[in-house]
């Protein structure tokens, strides 16, 4: 797996030495943020499975404090059977099912089906010509894909045939168990916090880690009827749960050195493991938000809305002193120089168009223990801000339009708003001042100065954005009308009564 070092340098190291090196180690390095989360969540797993975790929230504290090695799991891990660990043994393949075996050569596919980018639309008994491209993969980009593929594959129908197989369910494919929603993993300065901090505390078994299909003392699913999701047996269980029934056929591919090196030329998927999950013990990141329905739901990926705009709802997690991650994070003692904020909360998920999908949203946000709070209010206070002065641009392209436009056809009236809109760029530009407001107030500085100069930058930047989409307008009397009311209108918007306190009286 490649990894950054602290000074920034990237390094292969095996999953030994991960964990050896954690605290010189910046971070595990992938193709996607989902391929961190998800090779984080089976070095989680190792840990788990190796008894190298907290048994309580004060011994977890401790750990934090007293930066607990995690030398214990690479110790047990270099003590167990290496055929437990072998991407290609026969019976007991890593990860996967070998019970698919037989139906390899007939049914798999190349490997673009494993790689949740490139398998397209995962209603895969449509056309998907792509998928018999036999280019091979390496094994270790096949390792880290499988994982991704366990615990974020979309839902959807496998391309296996259930009739001559394992069953007819086993084309069912169910969302992973991190699909579907927002991810948040507290990362410390080094992988080793990183690992520890997100170690939830237990004092019971930690549960079986989930090696193979066929070993272990799992009672896994069949495939003729779906069955319910089982219980989940403990953390190491949770952490490296087969979401997918997958298996690999290996290949030598000649490379540039005159060697061969080990790829994954084929392979073959079904559906895997459902869990039963508690939301107290099983999804202890997930920050709920009350639907439309007004039921709890954790907060999810969106195509059109960016994270960082609900990063206020993070804060209030850790402010409420809710119980899980969150409840434990507000319970640190208050960290002084030189490390004002040493903890960040990343937020991950996957967009999907129902089976197909679309991008990973990722977005790191600064914490600090004893800071929630001013976060909270901070990341409130910008957020407010930015809808507002979208909303301002809206008016605003509404007021061109108006002018612009007096008999318009009801078809175009979309595109033609759209020539004023300069909402877009807005939000494009917002994120990295939104981030910088955050990195500034958990750094110490003065909340109210941070907001004056946010406002500044967006305000000064959205009236920039809209001139631009003005400067399509004829130079006559409607296109010097059309601009003078757009800009009106933007200012009166702005600043007027329905703004944030932080907006009224700054228009220039």
């Amino acid at each position: 797996m490649r990894a950054l070092t602290l000074d920034g340098t990237t390094v292969e190291l095996s999953l030994k030495g991960l964990l050896e090196e954690s605290e010189q180690l910046r971070m595990v390095s992938g193709t996607t943020p989902g391929e961190v989360i998800a090779f984080i969540e089976f070095l989680l797993g190792i840990c788990y499975a190796s008894k190298t975790y907290p048994p309580s929230t004060a011994e977890w504290e401790r750990w934090i404090e007293k930066e607990q090695p995690l030398s214990a799991a690479a110790s047990w891990l270099a003590d167990q059977p290496d055929e437990q660990w072998n991407l290609f043994h026969p019976t007991q393949p890593l990860g996967q099912n070998a019970l698919l075996a037989p139906f390899l050569s007939e049914h798999g596919t190349g490997p673009a089906q494993l790689v949740i980018e490139h398998a397209g639309d995962y209603n895969q008994f449509f056309d998907h010509h792509h998928l018999e491209h036999p280019a091979p993969l390496p094994a270790a980009a096949a390792f880290r894909a499988m994982l991704t593929q366990h615990v974020y594959g979309l839902s959807g129908r496998a391309r296996i045939s259930g009739k001559g197989t394992l069953g007819p369910t086993i084309t069912n494919l169910a969302t992973g168990r991190l699909g579907g929603r927002i991810r948040v993993l507290a990362q410390g300065r080094n992988l080793g916090e990183t690992l520890r901090l997100n170690l939830a505390p237990s004092a019971s078994p930690p549960g079986p880690l989930n090696l193979s299909w066929t070993t272990g003392d799992v009672k896994r699913r069949g495939f003729h009827t779906k069955p319910a999701g089982r219980a989940v047996q403990g953390p190491a269980d949770l952490h490296s749960y087969l979401g997918r029934s997958v298996l690999l056929r290996p290949a030598l591919v000649p490379n540039d050195k005159g060697k061969q090196d080990i790829c994954v030329d084929r392979v073959l998927i079904g559906a895997g493991e459902l869990l039963e999950l508690g939301p107290e013990q099983h999804l202890q990141d997930a920050v709920f938000t009350t639907t439309r329905e007004g039921k709890a739901k954790p907060l999810w990926p969106s195509g059109t809305r960016a994270f960082w705009r609900e990063a206020h709802a993070l804060y209030a997690a850790v402010t409420e002193k809710r119980q899980g991650l969150y409840g434990r994070l507000a319970g640190l003692p208050t960290v002084s120089q030189p490390r004002p904020h040493p903890y960040d909360l990343w937020a991950v998920g996957l967009v999907a168009n129902k089976t197909s999908a679309v991008t990973w949203v990722s977005s790191a946000f600064p914490f600090a223990p004893g800071l929630g709070p001013v976060l909270y209010e901070a990341s409130q206070r910008g957020s407010q801000i930015a809808e507002h002065v979208a909303r301002s641009l809206d008016k605003a392209a509404y007021a061109a339009w108006e002018i612009t436009y007096p008999n318009p056809k009801p078809a175009d009236k979309q595109k033609q708003l759209a020539r004023f809109d300069a909402r877009d760029k807005h939000w494009q530009a917002a994120e990295e001042p939104f981030h910088l407001l955050l990195e500034e107030v958990a750094d110490g500085e003065p909340m109210e100065e941070c907001v004056r100069d946010y406002v500044r930058t967006l305000t000064t930047s959205a009236k920039h954005f809209l001139n631009k989409c003005l400067d399509s307008l004829p130079s006559n009397d409607r296109g010097h009308r059309a601009r003078s009311a757009a800009l009106h209108r933007f200012d009166g918007e702005l600043t007027g009564p329905r703004a944030p306190a932080d907006l009224q009286g700054t228009a220039s």
